[in-house]
């Protein structure tokens, strides 16, 4: 069965760092372009950032442009999401997913995903 496991998550003053992974297994996810999302207390699901499944294409969400990367390992069937000048307004809990459909370019869209994680959670204090 496929699965995504999130881990890395955690408690972090702000300006800190932390760095997610996303360890695929069951299938490989080598040919899926993989994205991270979060959703903030009360606030729905937003699109973090995406990589296309040879990495050569990335995109990020306006909030975080500049201060997150994404990257991944084929070899290792993992994502990852290196998260640099945390804010508290980063606090949420960050999903990994990924997208199964050939597209020309990696899409932002959360219902265009068809794998996800559980989740794990990143909290910024100030």
């Amino acid at each position: 069965q496929a699965q995504l496991v999130e881990s890395g998550g955690g408690l972090v003053q702000a300006g800190g760092s932390l760095r997610l992974s996303c360890a695929a297994s069951g299938r490989t996810f080598n040919n899926y372009a993989m994205g991270w999302f979060r959703q903030g207390p009360g606030k729905e699901r937003e699109f973090v950032a995406t990589i296309s499944w040879g990495g050569g294409s990335t995109y990020y969400g306006d909030s975080v442009k500049g201060r997150f990367t994404i990257s991944r390992d084929n070899a290792k069937n993992t994502v990852y999401l290196q998260m640099n000048s945390l804010k508290p307004e980063d606090t949420a809990v960050y999903y990994c997913a990924a997208d199964r459909r050939y597209r020309v370019e990696p899409t932002t869209r959360v219902s265009q995903y068809d794998y996800w994680g559980q989740g794990t959670q990143v909290t910024v204090s100030s």
